[in-house]
């Protein structure tokens, strides 16, 4: 049976009408269409809010929806369905990926999303769970982005069908483009931007605030490079000075390795840290094809222990007679371990696609940012000055209170009386309406008093805005000290340790870079550093960090040389370029962005490392004390050619316990010993020798006695002596007892004499575990490098102890 025609007959007045198109005119304009609709409505973030319409509509969406911090996790299917029914015209796949990278701790420096449940893995070899089985809610910074939305702070416009608005950018209290960089792929063009720390991006952006006409050097400062949320090393930092400059540049990130016995037998190389997007199932791969196909050798097995308590931990064993140092180099070259980045600074800015600077992305977030709090405010005057026009007008019906009852009752109706009050007040209309709906228990002496409080803070908070809108100064002033609060309340250390040579630190080669000034740095956990200038550390006056004792610290230059002595006598030469380097804040620097000691220097089993000292031949030269009361000062005489010098003569059994450099010979030298005795005489009283010299007695020492403590003290300084006292039988963690002391209260002795006591033993006590001398103020950590507290000075020269509140393992004054 044939099938009858469904086909609509044409009506009869139709003419048909065929356009003749050029093809190439045709396929030009709809691909410059296409082209435009992927750049500005896909693929590249506005540089105002950092983010893509996607990212922009999914935050927008959940702060419409309620999901606030404080609220419960909703499925994420719903989210994405909320977005994709109102906002964002694509598929449910890319709306889902959006969101899930937004809550991954690895992908962003700041997340904005707060997941729960398996939202994936890094190199997402573990790829996260479907939309339906994951819960999600806005985290704690991401209502910084939408913060006083409501309040006619941006533009909104219509969203793909008209029925609803969406805004053209977020208010974006914090510079969201530096902090958790962008990637895309768009028509013509692509972005890459890394991500940056928090407080650094803030303190650029205050400081570029404070001063408009800041060049990049001084910008840089503050924002030394890229801080990345699986942390690892940057070595190499021209391209990021290319980068921040002209927008474009690349870098090298170096995953962060140490050398650990893995085994009874055998040493292996731990990854903690990978470079950025790079996860461990990649590298293991990597390294397996590489064994398989001989272009490897020296590794007998790879294990991934990774796990949520402990975090990434990749152990490479190395097999026996192979050097773990040399496997890294080209475990570097040839895997995953080491890898390029290349930052193309592509954002939009007005609607067109711009490759910008650091500065520049600074000033566009800081005219936006300007221009939301200028909005914001006049909106919020406009509240208050609608307030206090019904304030004011319910004050003048209060004062006669009853010739407005009179003239309501004797009227007709509402609008008589309206009328009337307004004729009769002077009142506006707005102001007679809130009259007339006002109830009437409102109008007591009470409610009189309320309302004049209420108009004389509006009057105060529309002076307070005004003086915000016409002034640039103070606009100025209160973004910056918004800034400043984000950063207090969501800044975090910086993970990604900064290096500017860009071979491993073993065999670093210096960069051509300015030798400019620096200083070095020893932590009292053993961690190398270098500052950022050679300008003194400031004092941070408050809260303490771990790692913020600074046992030994010493002025040189970038691409200059220190010495570091041992215990058992020997001068070791460190390159200054090879040390990580820390950002200059305006805190002390917190040395755990430094790296341990055996990373630069081989010591053997029992040897440690003294003190720092520089290499200045003009300098009075080093003061070293012994174990057996030996005293030396060394002529600075030290060799170019040399990377390994003996700086003094042990005996057998004997070693050094303390060493400083001395900077104008007039100090006094300080020993403490065991037994509670403290000797101090001029450092002149000792004759310069050389390095195979084996000093001279600097203390008499009774039998059983040995020095702890040997330090040089400014006598013209504010100085103290710590004393800590313990017993012999006891373990590490049984209480003690320790006296602070103002170290004028001890006098000058001849050298190699017996010295004074400077702490009375208390039952069960027999012996000194901790002794110190040094200038003001004293800081003290514990054995982690936490911070510990130190005694009230106690001004007895030979007085016991009072109880630690919390154990001491070293002591350090000013590193300046």
């Amino acid at each position: 049976m044939a099938r009858r025609s469904t086909k609509t007959p044409p009506p009869d007045d139709f003419e048909e009408r065929i356009l003749d198109i050029d093809v190439v005119d045709e396929m030009q304009g709809s691909f410059l269409e296409y082209a435009y609709s992927v750049i500005y409505s896909r693929a590249l973030p506005d540089a105002r809010d950092g983010m893509k319409p996607v990212h922009r509509r999914i935050v927008y969406q959940m702060n419409e929806m309620g999901l606030r911090p404080d609220r419960g996790y909703v499925k994420c299917a719903r989210v994405v369905g909320e977005v994709m029914g109102k906002l964002h015209p694509h598929g449910d796949a890319s709306i889902y990926d959006a969101l899930v990278r937004m809550a991954q701790p690895f992908s962003m420096r700041l997340p904005l999303v707060d997941g729960h449940g398996n939202f994936g893995s890094l190199g997402n070899d573990d790829p996260p769970a479907a939309m339906r089985y994951t819960e999600c809610r806005m985290a704690d910074a991401t209502s910084l982005m939408t913060e006083s939305i409501d309040e006619d702070t941006v533009d909104f416009e219509a969203n793909y069908d008209g029925q609803e608005r969406e805004p053209v950018a977020l208010p974006a209290a914090y510079p969201n483009l530096l902090v958790n960089g962008a990637s895309g792929i768009a028509v013509g063009m692509a972005t890459n931007m890394p991500p940056h720390n928090l407080g650094e991006v803030i303190a650029a952006a205050r400081h570029l605030i404070r001063h408009p006409g800041a060049d990049l050097e001084t910008l840089m400062r503050y924002v030394p490079g890229p801080d990345l949320p699986t942390g690892g090393r940057i070595v190499g930092l021209s391209g990021i000075k290319d980068a921040y400059e002209n927008g474009r540049g690349t870098f090298k990130i170096r995953a962060t390795v140490t050398v650990e016995d893995v085994t009874a037998r055998r040493k292996g190389l731990v990854v903690t840290e990978l470079p950025f997007t790079v996860g461990p199932e990649k590298v293991i791969a990597k390294i397996k094809d590489l064994v398989s196909a001989k272009k490897l050798q020296g590794i007998a097995d790879v294990k991934d222990l990774t796990d949520r308590r402990h975090g990434l931990r990749l152990v490479i064993e190395i097999k026996n007679g192979f050097i773990p140092e040399a496997v890294l180099e080209q475990l570097y070259k040839l895997t995953p371990m080491e890898e390029s980045f290349g930052i193309n600074n592509v954002a939009l800015v007005d609607g067109q696609p711009l490759t910008l600077g650091l500065k520049e992305l600074l000033e566009v977030y800081l005219d936006h940012r300007f221009d939301v709090v200028r909005r914001r405010s006049e909106f919020r005057r406009t509240k208050r000055r609608d307030r206090l026009h019904l304030v004011e007008g319910l004050l003048v019906a209060l004062i006669d209170i009853d010739e407005v009852i009179r003239l309501i009752r004797s009227s007709e109706n509402s609008a008589e009386a309206k009328q009337r009050l307004m004729e009769r007040f002077s009142l506006s209309e707005i102001q007679t309406q809130y009259i007339l709906d006002t109830p009437l228990r409102r109008l007591t002496k009470f409610d009189r008093l309320e309302l004049e409080s209420e108009r004389d803070r509006l009057n105060t908070e529309i002076a307070e805005l005004t003086a915000i809108l016409e002034s640039d100064a103070e606009l100025r002033k209160l973004v910056s000290g918004e800034l400043a609060a984000v950063a207090k309340k969501f800044g975090t250390e910086r993970r990604t340790v900064l290096l500017e040579s860009a071979a491993t630190p073993v065999s670093a080669v210096a960069l051509e870079v300015a030798d400019d000034p620096c200083r070095v740095l020893l932590s009292s956990t053993g961690l190398l550093a270098r500052t950022v200038t050679g300008e003194p550390l400031p004092d941070d006056g408050g809260k303490r960090s771990k790692h913020d004792v600074v046992v030994s610290a010493v002025p040189a230059t970038a691409r200059g040389d220190v010495g570091v002595v041992t215990s058992a006598g020997r001068l070791l030469r460190l390159s200054v370029i090879d040390l990580p380097q820390l950002p200059h804040t305006a805190s002390t620097p917190n040395l755990s962005g430094g790296a341990p000691v055996a990373e630069f220097l081989s010591l053997e089993a029992d040897e440690t490392v003294v003190c720092l000292t520089t290499l200045d031949e003009s300098s009075p030269g080093l003061a070293l004390g012994t174990l057996q009361g030996v005293v030396k000062r060394v002529v600075p005489d030290y060799p170019s050619n040399k990377d390994e010098l003996e700086v003094f003569a042990l005996k057998d059994g004997d070693r050094i316990v303390g060493g400083i450099e001395l900077r104008t010979g007039e100090e006094d030298l300080v020993f403490i010993t065991s037994d509670a005795q403290l000797l101090r005489y001029p450092a002149s009283q000792v004759r310069p020798q050389g390095r195979a010299a084996g000093g001279m007695a600097g203390i008499k020492l009774t039998d059983g006695a040995e020095v702890i403590s040997f330090t040089a003290v400014d006598p013209a300084a504010d100085a103290v002596v710590f004393t800590v006292a313990g017993s012999s039988d006891t373990l590490d963690d049984a209480p003690t007892t320790a006296k602070l002391t103002p170290f004028d209260q001890y006098p000058r002795k001849g050298r190699a004499t017996g010295g004074v006591r400077c702490q009375r033993f208390l039952k069960g006590e027999d012996k000194l575990i901790l002794a110190w001398a040094g200038a003001t103020p004293a800081r003290a950590a514990q054995k982690n490098g936490s911070p510990a507290e130190l005694p009230e000075p106690d001004p007895r020269r030979d007085g016991s102890g009072t109880p630690l509140t919390s154990p001491v393992a070293v002591l350090a004054g000013p590193a300046s």
